[in-house]
C-alpha cells in the first residue's frame, strides 16, 4: 500500500501558549516570557502527524466563523488535508486551548466551542469517507457519542479503529468493542482499568499505553511487550501523544505489525517533542527513517 487513507474525527483548536520559568499558584501573578498562537486540537494535531508520515489524511470537524476557523482551515490545507468535511459554524466560536508552559511540562485548559457541535448527524452524512479509510482515527476532545457513531460506522465497514482515550473519561462497552486499538498514557491506563467492569485481560489485548521516553507496552498472549523509547532534548512535550497517534494510525493502516509501529511511533514521538509547538515540532517520513537508520 503506498498511501494509506486516514480519516481523524476530532478536534479543532488554536493553541493559546503561554511560556514561563515557573508556574503560577493560585491568586499569583508573574512574568511570563513568551506568548504564541499555534494551531492546534487533538483531532488536527493527529491528521497533521499522519499527513506528515506520507497518509492520505480527511479531516471531520467544526470550527467556527471567526478569523480562527479560518486560520485552521488554510493551515490544515497546507498540511495536504481534505478539509470538505470541516464544517464552519456561524453561531459557534473555534475552540481553543490555553496550554502554559512552565517547569519542562505542560498545563492545559480546553475550551471545545464549535468542537462541541460535531454530531451524530455529521458523522452518517460523512460515512462514505469513513467507510473507504484504511483507519480512523478518534479522540475524546469532541461529543462522546459522535466518537461512539464514527467507531461504530468504521467498525460495521471493516475499516481499523484507534481510540486515543484523551481526555480520560469512561468509555462505554460499545465504543472498547468497536475499537481496535487504544493508546492511553499511563495515568489514563490506570483509568481505564479502575472504570472496566468487564474481564480486564480483555480489554488489556486492545492497548498500546505509552510511556514517554520510556517507550510503549502492550498485551500479547498474556505477555507485556515493551518497545523501547528514545532519548532527547526535550523542549516542548505538547502533542507528543498525538505525534505518536498519527504515526502508528499510518503504520498499522499499512499493515505492518503492533509492534513495528510502535517502534516507529516512538521515534515519531520522540522527534516531536524537540521542538517547539504541537504540530511544528511533527516529523516527516524522511526525519524519522533517518533516525531509527542511525540506530
Amino acid at each position: 500500500m503506498s498511501q494509506p487513507k486516514i480519516t481523524v474525527v476530532g478536534s479543532i483548536n488554536m493553541d493559546l501558549v503561554t511560556e514561563s520559568n515557573k508556574r503560577p499558584e493560585a491568586g499569583e501573578t508573574i512574568l511570563g516570557d513568551r506568548f504564541s498562537m499555534i494551531p492546534g486540537g487533538k483531532g488536527a494535531n493527529q491528521a497533521v502527524s499522519a499527513a506528515r508520515l506520507g497518509g492520505a489524511v480527511t479531516m471531520i470537524g467544526c470550527v467556527g466563523d471567526d478569523v480562527f476557523g479560518r486560520e485552521l482551515i488554510e493551515n490544515l490545507k497546507k498540511e495536504g488535508i481534505d478539509t470538505s468535511k470541516v464544517k464552519t459554524l456561524a453561531d459557534r466560536e473555534t475552540g481553543i486551548a490555553a496550554i502554559t508552559l512552565a517547569e519542562g511540562d505542560n498545563s492545559i485548559i480546553v475550551v471545545p466551542g464549535a468542537n462541541a457541535a460535531l454530531t451524530e448527524a455529521s458523522i452518517t452524512e460523512y460515512e462514505e469517507a469513513i467507510a473507504q479509510s484504511d483507519a480512523v482515527l478518534l479522540q475524546l476532545e469532541i461529543p462522546l457519542s459522535t466518537v461512539v457513531k464514527a467507531a461504530e460506522m468504521a467498525h460495521h465497514h471493516k475499516v481499523k479503529v484507534i481510540l486515543n482515550p484523551a481526555p480520560i473519561q469512561k468509555l462505554p462497552d460499545e465504543l472498547i468493542h468497536y475499537a481496535d486499538v487504544i493508546t492511553p498514557n499511563e495515568h489514563e491506563y490506570e483509568q481505564l482499568m479502575k472504570d472496566y467492569e468487564g474481564d480486564p485481560e480483555d480489554l488489556k489485548q486492545k492497548l498500546v499505553i505509552t510511556k514517554g521516553g520510556e517507550g510503549t507496552v502492550f498485551f500479547e498472549d498474556g505477555k507485556d511487550i515493551h518497545v523501547p523509547g528514545y532519548k532527547v532534548n526535550v523542549v516542548d512535550t505538547t502533542g507528543a501523544g498525538d505525534s505518536f497517534n498519527g504515526a502508528l494510525a499510518v503504520r498499522l493502516a499499512k499493515g505492518e505489525s503492533l509492534k513495528a509501529s510502535c517502534r516507529y511511533a516512538n521515534a515519531v514521538g520522540a522527534l516531536a517533542v524537540t521542538k517547539l509547538g504541537a504540530q511544528a515540532g511533527m516529523p516527516t517520513d524522511k526525519e524519522v527513517a533517518k533516525m531509527l537508520y542511525q540506530e
